[in-house]
């Protein structure tokens, strides 16, 4: 007899229907998985047979063949063992195969027949409310996540027996409810604030003209001088993620099984290590996961202590940063992950970490410094819109009482200048902010009168400033223009903008 039942496959953050064919045949003793499994899904008649077993059912012992269609899909994980344990039950007329039509299901087993939780819920949920389903049949601790899509049902199961039941009688197991709209806007509040910052006023705005424009960010600055302070507090000047975006990053992961809540709404602040691969960083693997760079989709990705991280590491970010994505290829196929971030970067000024420092004196000899700068490339500095110099604060500063201007505040003038630009690129798909303009687009957006034009011409001539800089100081003096709420760019618009390209002087590390 064959029986069909229906699954999910994981394609990067996205899934497609499976369609799981049980026949058993009495010409026979072999049981053989056949569609492009996985290790994982050939192991799984061991699991299956002890589940079907402990719940007093018997395991065909005929000529079963389980065919996982399309057969050019690879199929991984032991998500198929539910689908697979259905359907040797109907095919071998254990239970009936009415019902199996109407729902998608998706659960590994345990030896026990406990459902254990799966990776991948929320996009799957997707593909079955798009491909038409009735519903869709997961473990419990996957329910609430799946719940998210709106206008398909979905059952939490504890049991393979409680499934079973359910196909008998639909009122055994009841829908998952959610209430997405609430719980995406009680978000929680932010335990960081840029109040608790003592001095650090020109970082400050550096770190705000950077939020409100979506531009990368490079702090260079001594040993404790507040950079990893300022970096971890950025994200709570940035505007509030939107129902699109918490549903998109928490599809991202729910398939890398990095999902503690059932929406993600504050938007993810990623911080590795510099001793990270390349693989981990932007994703890949013989099963491709999502990299560190998509874990920090429609969020921040810190990198501290730039130069430290391998050369190689760091090259392989120059394209996703542009493109917003990465893609991961394989001999069968190609996959794409969302990796639309924000770069804030930390380093020291000099190997000793205190070059240029007000009280201290370096120890790195001659040309020290200049190598350890060349340990980053050029091209990746120049995705980097802003270069800010972060110095000690003071005693005086520390000890203050006065209380520094709270994160909510910056953020309303960060929202307000998002909403400029939002208007500015209606008509031009994929650009959302100033640091996503292309060449033309800036040259139309950003025209500048005699003085400012003339004000960029000298700073270039004086400062000596690379020719990478000029495009990135008229992205952010539009920033700053927007934040001033001023159509077109001024002179002071201009100044400002220079201050934070310091990197491109010819004469700084001299």
């Amino acid at each position: 007899m064959i029986v069909k039942t229906y699954g999910s496959a994981l394609q990067s953050v996205s899934a497609i229907s499976i369609v799981i064919e049980v026949n058993v045949s009495p010409k026979g003793t072999r049981f053989s998985i056949v569609g492009l499994p996985g290790s994982s899904v050939k192991e799984s008649e061991d699991r299956i047979e002890s589940a079907i077993h402990n719940i007093g059912y018997f395991f065909p012992r005929f000529r079963t063949i389980v065919n996982m269609a399309p057969a050019n899909i690879r199929k991984e994980g032991a998500a198929y063992d539910l689908p697979i344990a259905i359907g040797l039950l109907a095919a071998s007329e254990q239970i009936q195969p009415d019902n199996l039509k109407y729902y998608t299901l998706m659960g590994e087993l345990s030896l026990d027949g406990t459902l254990l939780p799966i990776k991948g819920a929320l996009p799957m949920t997707v593909q079955a409310k798009k491909d038409g389903f009735k519903g869709i049949i997961l473990p419990l601790q996957n329910a609430k996540e799946a719940a998210m899509v709106e206008g398909i049902k979905v059952f939490g199961a504890t049991q393979l027996q409680e499934v079973i039941d359910f196909y008998e009688n639909p009122e055994v197991l009841q829908p998952t409810n959610s209430d997405v709209i609430n719980i995406f806007s009680q978000q929680s509040q932010n335990d960081l604030d840029f109040s608790e910052v003592k001095g650090q006023y020109f970082v400050k705005r550096g770190l705000e003209i950077a939020a409100a424009g979506g531009h990368n960010i490079l702090l260079i600055g001594p040993p404790g001088a507040g950079k990893t302070m300022l970096a971890k507090r950025f994200p709570t000047i940035l505007p509030p993620m939107t129902l699109p975006e918490a549903l998109e990053t928490t599809k991202i992961y729910s398939v890398a099984g990095k999902l503690d809540c059932d929406l993600i709404t504050k938007r993810p602040f990623r911080s590795p290590h510099h001793t990270i691969s390349n693989t981990a960083l932007v994703g890949g693997g013989i099963n491709p996961q999502p990299g560190e760079i998509s874990l920090a989709h429609n969020g921040v990705l810190f990198l501290d202590e730039l130069p430290e991280f391998q050369r190689a590491v760091l090259e392989v970010m120059r394209q996703p940063i542009e493109e917003r994505k990465v893609t991961i290829s394989r001999a069968n196929y190609t996959t794409d992950f969302p990796a639309g971030f924000m770069l804030i970067a930390s380093m020291n000024p000099c190997p000793c970490g205190y070059f240029n420092h007000p009280e201290r004196s370096c120890s790195c000899g001659p040309g020290m410094v200049q190598r350890y700068m060349r340990k980053i490339s050029g091209p990746l500095m120049d995705r980097i819109d802003l270069h800010i110099e972060v110095t000690p604060v003071s005693h005086h500063e520390l000890t203050s009482s006065s209380t520094a201007e709270s994160s909510n505040k910056i953020r309303e003038r960060v929202i307000a200048a998002r909403n400029i630009q939002k208007q500015r690129f209606t008509r031009h798909k994929g650009i959302y902010n100033n640091a996503q303009m292309h060449s033309s687009l800036l040259k139309k957006v950003s025209q500048l009168d005699t003085d400012c034009a003339d004000l960029l011409k000298k700073a270039m001539q004086t400062l000596h400033l690379s020719a990478r800089a000029y495009d990135r100081i008229l992205k952010v003096s539009r920033t700053i223009a927007d934040l001033a709420k001023s159509e077109h760019i001024q002179s002071d618009h201009i100044a400002e903008a220079i201050q934070f390209r310091c990197l491109d002087r010819e004469n700084y590390w001299v």
